[in-house]
């Protein structure tokens, strides 16, 4: 797809810069932060930047082919957009916006349990493609009606999230009042006021809410009873039994998103999983935890020919997917980098972050004399 590149912001970081100037400041830290003290968020990058990789100049290379085969479907570049919740809250509709890319671009789009688009609205975007990642709900009734929502959306891969055994402890979102349960401030008021464009677009497509939820809560709930209405809905600790019975009722392939280490990896074989995302969550729940690109690492050693193993924390450009390629990821998400695209450059900013991955990833490519993806481990300088 032919999309006019903005060369005013050429890298992810410029969207970043760009997106921070223009939202609240309560919602780019909701995005941009992690936990405790923002250890494992920013371990995530600077240990996946550690991996190098080796360029044959001499090699006879005719060319490059980013289609990647994931579950039966070729995917026009090896990437994806993770799920992320409160969307709506960091920029106006980039749930379809970012869905609307992705079908364009053809790349997978997961929609998030707790996003602010409905899991109807961006099938219909998407023609059915987009993936769904599941919250575990704590009551059963709720959990089979939207597996049965996600199937009847026609979504080819449902997400089970396995790291949200507790809520992350972000003290920026406790001080912005995005804490569990929410609370508008004085400041979060100012800091509307100083962000016109975001205030009347919001204003415009209306207050974010939960949309996937919508038809369970009940209506006229104010902030603080919602928060608490969602907290008793979700029970984030997940066991054997429960991905069993999930793997029971959903005949669509089915990943774990969340999973870090071998024994994991193994329970999740033996459960029937078809793959899984390698990833701790962005650095937001667990400060104490290892990078991403290690736990990657380890699981891939063992077990990348049972199922597919892909990589979500801690890439923001396209050398990154590079690297978690070459490192053994069959496919890679990313969340931020999309998030930054939209809030900076609104209805744009989704093909726009595609482009600049897509552009980054072909020169690496090129560079490298790596023809396929799934050439990428045979430049890998192992330390």
């Amino acid at each position: 797809m032919d999309v006019q590149f903005n060369p005013r912001y050429p890298s992810i970081e410029d969207l970043r810069k760009k997106a921070k100037q223009r939202i609240p400041r309560f919602a780019f830290e909701y995005l941009d932060g992690g936990c405790n003290e923002e250890v494992n968020l920013h371990k995530n990058t600077n240990e996946l930047r550690a991996v190098e990789l080796m360029p044959e100049y001499l090699k006879s290379f005719s060319g490059i082919n980013m289609k990647t085969e994931l579950f039966g479907h070729v995917y026009d570049a090896p990437f994806g957009i993770s799920p992320i919740g409160l969307q709506g809250l960091i920029w106006p509709n980039s749930p379809e916006i970012l869905a609307k890319a992705a079908f364009d671009h053809n790349i997978p789009f997961t929609l998030s349990t707790v996003s602010t688009s409905s899991i109807e609205r961006i099938s219909e975007i998407t023609e059915g493609r987009a993936w769904f990642q599941l919250y575990h709900p704590a009551e059963d009734s709720l959990r089979d009606q939207l597996i049965q929502r996600a199937e009847a959306a026609h979504c080819p891969v449902l997400v089970i999230l396995s790291d949200v055994p507790s809520f992350g402890y972000r003290s920026k979102e406790i001080k912005n009042g995005l804490a569990m349960p929410p609370r508008m401030t004085l400041k979060n008021v100012l800091q509307i006021m100083g962000k016109p464009n975001w205030a009347i677009k919001t204003l415009l497509h209306g207050q974010p809410s939960f949309q996937v939820m919508k038809p369970y809560i009940p209506k006229g709930m104010n902030m603080h009873h919602l928060g608490l209405f969602m907290n008793k809905t979700f029970d984030g600790r997940l066991n054997e039994d429960k991905i069993a019975a999930i793997r029971d009722k959903w005949k669509g392939k089915l990943v774990l998103k969340g999973i870090v280490n071998e024994i994991d990896a193994e329970k999740a074989l033996r459960l029937g999983i078809d793959g899984l995302i390698v990833s701790n969550h962005g650095g937001r729940q667990l400060d104490a935890g290892e990078s991403s690109i290690h736990s990657l690492n380890r699981v891939v050693k063992n077990y990348r020919d049972k199922m597919k193993i892909m990589l979500d924390s801690g890439l923001r450009t396209g050398p990154d997917i590079a690297r978690a390629l070459a490192s053994g990821a069959e496919f890679t998400f990313l969340g931020r980098s999309f998030m930054y695209g939209a809030a900076a450059l609104g209805k744009d900013g989704g093909n726009h972050t595609i482009s600049i991955l897509k552009r980054q990833l072909q020169q690496v490519m090129q560079q490298i004399c790596c023809a396929k993806v799934e050439d990428f481990p045979g430049h890998l300088i192992t330390q």
